[in-house]
C-alpha cells in the first residue's frame, strides 16, 4: 500500500531544508567576513608616512566612506559594519588619524580606531637652540595647529603660565609627542614645565657657595656653557670658570653672548669692532651675566653651572678640535691663544 506523506511532515521538511539553506548561507557569511577581515587593505608602498584622518563626529557610514575614497577598500557597508559587531567595536570608533601601511587588514585598523591609537608625531627642541629658532622649527612641524604666529612673546608667555618672564631659555631641550591638532603653543607650555621642574630640582641640590643666586642666573650661565662647548667632559671645567670669573668680578667675555648681540649682523666672524657692540649682551663692555639666557641649554649644561669642577683656571681657548686648553694665569693664556689661535706655538706641544 502506497503511503503518502502527511502535511505536517511535509511542514517539518520543508523548514528543515530552509534551515540548512540558511545555515549554509550563514556559514558561507561567516567565511567570506572572516577572509575580508584578515585580507590586507590596499596601501601601497610609499617612502613616506602614510595616514587617513577621521573626522570628530563622523558616523559609521561616513568612516567606510572615507576608507572607500581613499581607494583603501572596496567592500560594502555592512562587510565593515558586521565585522564591527563581531570586534563588539561598532559604537567604539574614536575621530583621529591612524596610521596606514601595507599588510594594514580591516581587523586592526578597526582596533587602532576603537583604542584610539592615533598616529603620534615628534617634535624636538635642539640643545643650543635660541628662541627665533625654536619659533622657526615649529612653524614647520607637520598636522600641528600653529597659534605661535599671532602671538607675541609677551603674550606667550602668558598663555604657558611664565607670567612677566621673557621667553629665551626657557624651554627643556627634548622630544614631544604630540598628535595631529595639538598646538604649537602646548608643546611650548610642556616644555616650559619640563624646564621649569629639572631647574629647580637641580637648584635644591646644588654645590655650596655659588655665585649664582637664582635658578634663572644658572639659567643664563647655562645657556653660555651650552654654546662654550658640547663635549660632556668640559662642560664643568667651563662652568667653573665662568663662576671664578663672576665671583671676582672679572668680566665672563664669552664669544657667543656677542654673536647674540649681533642678532642677523653676525657674518660668520667676530671682529674686533662687535667687542664694543652697545649691548647688556657684551659681557666684554657688561661685567656679571647678561640679561637672559642666550639659548636653550640642555640637562648636561644646567647639572654643570650647578656642579662646578673646582681648579684655578679663569681662561680657556679652542684648539680648534672641539676641545680646550685651560690657563691659569693671563699669561698661560697668551701663549696659548698664540698657539691654537695664531698657530705660533713657539716649540710648545700642542
Amino acid at each position: 500500500m502506497r503511503q503518502t506523506m502527511h502535511g505536517g511532515a511535509k511542514l517539518r521538511l520543508l523548514l528543515g531544508l530552509v534551515l540548512f539553506a540558511l545555515l549554509a548561507a550563514a556559514g558561507t557569511l561567516w567565511y567570506d567576513i572572516s577572509r575580508f577581515a584578515e585580507a590586507p587593505l590596499a596601501v601601497r608602498q610609499s617612502p613616506t608616512a602614510q595616514s587617513v584622518d577621521i573626522p570628530r563626529g563622523s558616523s559609521f557610514h561616513a568612516i567606510v566612506d572615507t576608507l572607500r575614497q581613499r581607494h583603501l577598500s572596496s567592500a560594502p557597508d555592512w562587510y565593515w559594519r558586521v565585522l564591527a559587531m563581531r570586534m563588539h567595536v561598532t559604537a567604539r570608533l574614536h575621530a583621529g588619524e591612524y596610521a596606514l601601511y601595507p599588510g594594514l587588514t580591516p581587523r586592526v585598523l578597526l582596533t587602532h580606531m576603537a583604542r584610539g591609537q592615533v598616529v603620534q608625531h615628534d617634535f624636538t627642541i635642539v640643545d643650543g637652540w635660541n628662541f627665533l629658532e625654536l619659533r622657526a622649527a615649529l612653524a614647520k612641524a607637520p598636522k600641528i595647529k600653529h597659534e605661535l604666529p599671532s602671538l607675541d612673546d609677551a603674550q606667550l608667555m602668558q598663555r604657558i603660565g611664565a607670567g612677566q618672564s621673557k621667553p629665551e631659555g626657557q624651554f627643556m631641550p627634548e622630544t614631544y609627542a604630540y598628535i595631529k591638532g595639538d598646538t604649537d603653543v602646548s608643546i611650548l607650555k610642556r616644555a616650559y614645565g619640563s624646564m621649569q621642574r629639572y631647574l629647580n630640582q637641580q637648584w635644591a641640590q646644588r654645590a655650596d657657595d655659588l655665585p649664582v643666586k637664582s635658578p634663572y642666573q644658572a639659567l643664563i650661565l647655562a645657556s653660555i656653557v651650552e654654546k662654550e662647548t658640547a663635549r660632556p667632559d668640559e662642560r664643568e671645567r667651563i662652568a667653573g670658570v665662568f663662576e671664578r670669573r663672576l665671583d671676582i668680578g672679572m668680566p665672563l667675555q664669552t664669544d657667543p653672548t656677542i654673536i647674540y648681540a649681533l642678532g642677523t649682523s653676525y657674518d660668520g666672524n667676530i671682529h674686533k669692532r662687535d667687542l664694543k657692540v652697545d649691548s647688556p649682551y657684551n659681557t666684554y663692555t657688561h661685567p656679571g651675566l647678561p640679561p637672559t639666557p642666550i639659548a636653550m641649554p640642555g640637562k648636561p649644561a644646567i647639572h654643570a653651572v650647578l656642579h662646578p669642577a673646582a681648579g684655578k683656571a679663569l681662561y680657556f681657548v679652542a684648539r680648534g678640535d672641539g676641545s680646550h686648553v685651560f690657563s691659569d694665569t693671563l699669561a698661560e693664556h697668551n701663549r696659548a691663544v698664540a698657539c691654537y689661535q695664531l698657530k705660533h706655538c713657539a716649540g710648545e706641544k700642542r
